[in-house]
């Protein structure tokens, strides 16, 4: 599958509120809507991304976060993933790691030597693909949530 990342903009943003996970997912993601109204709370440390295939339909989402005050104490900053919406026609295709690859380069590029995820611990959730991307957990959960760890060399 030929996927790209473009910005969210005003000419996009409508397709990119169509972007939805398959209904027995949607306890493990917060839909685009919740996650664009935070990426306008928190302005340049969010880096929402739309991901479209070659037809440039969107096939998914992303927002990652940069240089986020992680404990609030202005000592660890931290970068990674903090959303990841693949809709469900495109889930098996690759849509995931291209989104988990595109954000380690962009962190990377930002000088960020980890890259960080968090997910929603249960069955049928998450946990296996961020494993299987490398991703360790670090032991420390945030609002619930396993906090994992990938080192980016």
């Amino acid at each position: 599958m030929n996927l790209r990342l473009v910005p969210v903009t005003q000419a996009n943003i409508d397709l990119a509120l169509t972007v939805k996970v398959r209904t027995d997912q949607e306890r493990f993601v917060s839909p685009v809507a919740k996650s664009l109204a935070e990426a306008y709370v928190f302005g340049d440390a969010a880096w929402p991304r739309l991901i479209l295939d070659a037809d440039d339909k969107a096939v998914g989402f992303l927002m990652a976060f940069v240089e986020i005050d992680w404990n609030g104490k202005g000592v660890d900053f931290r970068s990674g993933l903090w959303r990841l919406n693949v809709t469900p026609e495109a889930q098996g295709q690759g849509v995931g790691r291209f989104a988990v690859e595109a954000v380690a380069a962009e962190v990377k590029r930002r000088g960020a030597r980890q890259m960080f995820v968090s997910w929603e611990p249960g069955d049928d959730g998450p946990e296996n693909f961020y494993l299987k991307l490398g991703f360790r957990p670090t032991g420390e959960t945030t609002g619930g949530q396993t906090v994992g760890v990938l080192d980016l060399g």
